[in-house]
């Protein structure tokens, strides 16, 4: 009779296990890849300076410079600049021809929406589903809920830096939903 072996004929386990490892490390790849962008679109990077504080840029991403502006802007302008966290921010130029402190988030409370000036009304309307705000950024007509969100708008060697309004809401003297 012929002696059956005793151990089936099986690969070593050194072998196995680079090929574990092998599928493993490709698989992981794949999906780093494929997550990468993912992520990055989602996190935004961080910018500012030391002081907290983000540089408003223009609609062509250049950072604002307050003379420059100013000289180009007449009293009672609002300009679209990019904001804190990138959202579209009100700049506005007082009837001094001095930058406002504040600068207006110009996203609807309502659905999200960009809020245009409406310079023969005098107020922001919001062209989604016409909420109205003031020339201060505070809701007057609805559906939108809340007023316009605030940003400090400093000005920091001649450029304008957006952050963080922490204090009371000076429109409705109530703390500010957006913090």
């Amino acid at each position: 009779m012929a002696q059956i072996s005793q151990t089936p004929d099986v690969p070593s386990m050194g072998r196995r296990q680079f090929m574990n490892l092998l599928t493993f490390g490709s698989a992981a790849g794949v999906a780093a890849g494929a997550l990468y962008p993912f992520i990055k679109y989602f996190v935004p990077a961080s910018s500012g300076g030391s002081s907290g504080g983000v540089t408003a840029k223009d609609s062509l991403g250049n950072d604002i410079i307050v003379s420059e502006f100013l000289a180009n802007h007449q009293p009672g302008d609002r300009t679209l600049a990019q904001g804190l966290k990138g959202d579209p921010t009100y700049l506005i130029v007082e009837n001094d021809g001095n930058l406002a402190n504040f600068g207006l988030n110009a996203v609807c409370t309502h659905l999200g929406c960009v809020v245009p000036w409406n310079n023969g009304e005098g107020k922001f309307i919001c062209p989604c589903h016409g909420s109205q705000y003031n020339a201060q950024g505070k809701v007057v007509r609805g559906p939108a809920p809340l007023s316009l969100a605030l940003a400090h708008a400093d000005v920091v060697n001649d450029k304008v830096s957006f952050t963080t309004w922490t204090e009371t809401d000076f429109r409705t003297d109530e703390n500010p939903w957006w913090t």
